[in-house]
């Protein structure tokens, strides 16, 4: 998969891969459950035609098992804790590729032999398919812890630091 840099000049994800991502977490909500194709389209507003296209992808690779018939559907195939964003990333779009040579690898790119940034965008695109393995799809739908705010009760650990302090 090629990051894409947008007309905002920032990096992001496919429009499909975004996709999977919220699809696949709409279904962490309730893993043991099957979903619909139709009611994933209903819950997140996308085309059922994308999210056909979605969900096939995610069951080729592994991380979701299509169930048959009349009650049939797609439940995921692991714990969201065994389930990393870089799976459901490459799931959709294939492997991370920060640049077009990384993408398509050597001899792809007629300046390969005199670009001098070739190796960092290995040790770039290295760093990033790290970062989005060490995150699971556990992680990524938690729920965000409450903020605290001076106008509620401080944490026991505020206090305990004013005090000593």
């Amino acid at each position: 998969m090629f990051l894409a840099l947008g007309g905002d000049s920032m990096m992001k994800l496919s429009r499909l891969a975004d996709y999977g991502v919220l699809l696949i977490s709409q279904m962490a909500a309730s893993q043991d459950e099957v979903h619909s194709a139709q009611a994933l389209s209903e819950a997140t507003q996308l085309p059922l035609p994308t999210v056909s296209k979605v969900l096939s992808a995610l069951a080729r690779a592994d991380l979701l098992v299509a169930h048959r018939g009349a009650r049939g559907g797609f439940r995921l195939a692991r714990s969201p804790r065994h389930i990393s964003v870089a799976d459901i990333i490459g799931a959709v779009d294939g492997p991370v590729a920060l640049t077009q040579c990384l993408e398509h690898g050597p001899g792809a790119c007629e300046v390969a032999v005199v670009c001098p940034t070739r190796r960092g965008w290995q040790t770039i695109n290295r760093a990033v398919q790290q970062a989005l393995e060490a995150v699971s799809l556990a992680e990524l739908v938690a729920p965000a812890p409450e903020l605290w705010s001076f106008q509620d009760d401080p944490p026991r650990d505020a206090v305990r630091h004013r005090q000593a302090g």
